[in-house]
């Protein structure tokens, strides 16, 4: 799933081809991933891009237009990806094979929004307003921003007593973390997945908050710039423990191990983060101190 640093990218590679051009059309070829239908898709023909955003997982193009300003957002889900086109393909595009949900055409170039697999989730949106998407609306503090200070977590991780793992994905707390992102942190922060908020003690405390913003800030450093085609690869190369089971941990050698759920897993090093221990395989986990 694209996760902050990998939207920030994509944001940056749209703001940087879109912006300045015109909207020539608008295909939606998977109509369940269009969830807004005033204004509708064919509103944004003939409008102007004047730049792109993100929002915590959520990517957004703003244009303006004759009537006034229109917003395209979109959440990529799971398996969803934007691909760019140097020259606009020819013809009406079709759903198939290969999972595209949406085209939009500019006077030079187009981007696909696309979704792989069988569960469809994307989600595009035509709005006046962004925040009048609730998913959007709803958001927590961005990990990056002033507003994330170390009293803020504090008062994230007082809030409920809950596994660690669990509040830096819960998107109403914190905006733009996953699954990955989240292993990561919790790597270099030295904690078990599994820990509960309530327990942690200061030191704990500053090594996530310091991680927080270090692993999210190399991983941008190391996406930025780069084309939407080599982001997987890029966040991919970068990881310590995630997606690594089974392989060394770059800290200490110890192997990475795993625990697998009904739709997704986590990954971690017993060394460095549950004091050797491995954490029980499956959903309802016990908490190993």
């Amino acid at each position: 799933m694209p996760e902050l640093p990998e939207v920030q990218a994509l944001a940056q590679v749209l703001a940087t081809r879109a912006t300045g051009r015109t909207v020539r059309a608008f295909h939606v070829t998977s109509f369940p991933a269009l969830k807004t239908y005033d204004p509708p898709p064919t509103a944004l023909v003939g409008a102007t891009v004047t730049g792109a955003s993100r929002h915590g997982k959520w990517l957004g193009l703003a244009t303006t237009t004759p009537d006034g300003d229109l917003h395209l957002v979109f959440h990529l889900a799971r398996a969803g990806w934007v691909r760019w086109h140097e020259t606009a393909p020819t013809g009406m595009p079709r759903a198939g094979k290969s999972g595209l949900a949406a085209r939009i055409v500019l006077d030079e170039g187009a981007f696909d929004l696309t979704e792989a697999g069988t569960k469809k989730s994307l989600a595009i949106h035509v709005v006046r307003d962004p925040a009048t998407v609730e998913r959007i609306a709803t958001l927590g503090v961005e990990p990056l921003s002033a507003a994330f200070t170390r009293e803020r977590l504090d008062e994230l991780l007082d809030g409920k007593n809950q596994q660690v793992k669990g509040l830096l994905r819960d998107q109403g707390a914190i905006a733009g973390i996953g699954n990955a992102y989240s292993d990561e942190i919790l790597h270099a922060a030295r904690l078990s997945p599994f820990a509960l908020t309530r327990t942690l003690d200061a030191d704990a405390r500053d090594h996530l908050y310091g991680s927080i913003g270090g692993v999210l800030e190399a991983a941008i450093a190391a996406a930025v710039g780069r084309e939407a085609a080599e982001l997987k690869d890029v966040k991919r190369s970068g990881m310590a423990v995630h997606g690594r089971a089974g392989q060394p941990c770059p800290r200490c050698g110890d192997t990475v191990a795993e625990v697998s759920f009904a739709d997704s897993s986590l990954q971690y090093c017993p060394t460095c983060q549950t004091g050797g221990k491995l954490l029980a395989d499956r959903r309802m986990s016990k908490l190993l101190r």
